[in-house]
């Protein structure tokens, strides 16, 4: 069951790199590329258009994030884009910020709306976020998801 669930998850990841060709272009911040490659790169993400950005990390002042999640929210700051992340805590350090977030439902959501999937693909995607990886979604989250996602 455990090396099932783990192939699920990993497909999901995979197909959520996939989603994000929605994008124009990605800013990754080193840090996060290194810790990323410290876990081994995935394949799809060199298909991906990115760019390798610099931020200081130390502009945002909370010990309860990691070196990337600080990074990655410099990058939002500094540069008026969207913050991509499942993290609470990230979320909660930007809550008072002028920095828009996105989580995987939220890339998900994009989907349809970029032809990058269709409808029921997209909520089969938030059900198996829910059902099959290790992020934690409420019912409530999913059904709101897909109502959102009907009303495209």
């Amino acid at each position: 069951m455990a090396e099932a669930r783990g192939l699920r998850e990993s497909e999901a990841f995979e197909r959520g790199l996939e989603l994000l060709s929605a994008f124009d272009t990605l800013l990754i911040p080193e840090t996060v590329y290194e810790e990323v490659e410290a876990g081994g790169v995935p394949d799809g993400l060199s298909a991906l258009p990115y760019e390798l950005v610099e931020a200081d990390e130390r502009r945002v002042g909370t010990e309860k994030l990691d070196g990337g999640e600080r990074a990655a929210i410099a990058v939002a700051e500094e540069r008026g884009v969207v913050l991509l992340t499942d993290g609470l805590a990230a979320r909660a350090a930007v809550s008072d910020a002028d920095v828009e977030v996105h989580g995987s439902i939220g890339v998900i959501a994009l989907g349809p709306a970029r032809r990058v999937l269709d409808k029921d693909e997209a909520t089969s995607l938030v059900r198996t976020l829910q059902h099959e990886t290790s992020l934690f979604v409420t019912e409530t989250v999913v059904e709101h998801s897909i109502q959102m996602l009907d009303g495209q």
